[in-house]
């Protein structure tokens, strides 16, 4: 059985209030319909300021374009071009130090011992005119004592005769410089420095580099502005960067350039930066 009465019989409904002019009311009985009522004002209000902002953002991004075009566009990219080198020039340094008690004896052992190695560069192949020798230089050697102060006791002199080769023939001044064992095994006091390879064609390919590296610098840009739907005008300036040479495969740069000698096989990088026009 229901717990709902139902509703009297032979009772009339109750009219709904009279409006003001006359005519009879609406009494909303539904709660969905009331909320819908409510929100309309809020949705329409919202999508109306979405449609100003996108209008606004529209017509400033419009400003911005023309102004940048009547400033003139233009773009700057760094161009660069890497040539692979190998060192056409050797330079090998050797020293013969010898110590004795008196000056005259040191210079005349030094004396020996450095047409000894004469000798050995002229059976390798080293002409003469590739040998230079450095002055003699000479230091007195005094006592020190226990405290580390030097006394005025002279002991004795250390002389040294200073020898460089130097040829365009690289690989027989490298083949050189690893014999040097050869004349410490026979008593030559030899100190021998790394050989020092050096490129002397820098000056004839440097024009041709930065044109590769101005042309590398033209293709980065022609990307860029192809990707924001512009074309790229003339050149409106360029400036040439420092060249570096380094050992091949080498990441190291300097702001004041670099010029490896260490190394047999150099990469040689030149680097520009070109602005362009942007049509």
């Amino acid at each position: 059985m229901s717990n709902i009465d139902p509703p009297l019989a032979g009772v009339a409904s109750l009219p709904a209030r009279n409006a003001p002019d006359g005519r009879f009311s609406h009494l909303a009985t539904n709660p969905m319909e009331t909320v819908r009522t409510q929100r309309f004002p809020e949705l329409f209000w919202g999508m109306v300021a979405l449609g100003l902002g996108l209008v606004l953002a529209a017509i400033i991004g419009a400003a911005a374009l023309k102004s940048v075009k009547r400033a003139g566009d233009q773009i700057e990219v760094t161009g660069s071009f890497k040539k692979q080198v190998r060192s056409d020039y050797a330079v090998w340094k050797s020293a013969i130090a010898i110590q004795g008690p008196d000056l005259q004896g040191a210079s005349a052992a030094v004396a020996a011992d450095a047409q000894r190695l004469r000798e050995f560069l002229r059976a390798s192949g080293i002409a003469d005119s590739a040998v230079t020798a450095r002055p003699l230089e000479t230091e007195a050697i005094y006592r020190v004592a226990e405290n580390g102060a030097q006394t005025a006791d002279l002991l004795g002199y250390k002389v040294t005769q200073r020898i460089e080769v130097r040829s365009a023939d690289v690989d027989r001044i490298t083949a050189l410089s690893q014999r040097a064992n050869e004349l410490i095994a026979q008593g030559v006091p030899l100190g021998s420095s790394s050989v020092d390879y050096l490129y002397t064609q820098l000056e004839k390919v440097r024009g041709e580099m930065l044109a590769d590296a101005t042309r590398d610098a033209k293709r980065r840009a022609e990307a860029i502005a192809e990707a924001a739907g512009a074309h790229v005008g003339g050149v409106r300036g360029a400036r040439m960067g420092v060249f570096q040479v380094t050992p091949r495969n080498s990441t190291e740069v300097s702001d004041y350039g670099m010029n490896d000698t260490s190394s047999l096989d150099k990469d040689v990088t030149a680097v520009v930066r070109v602005t362009f026009a942007v049509d």
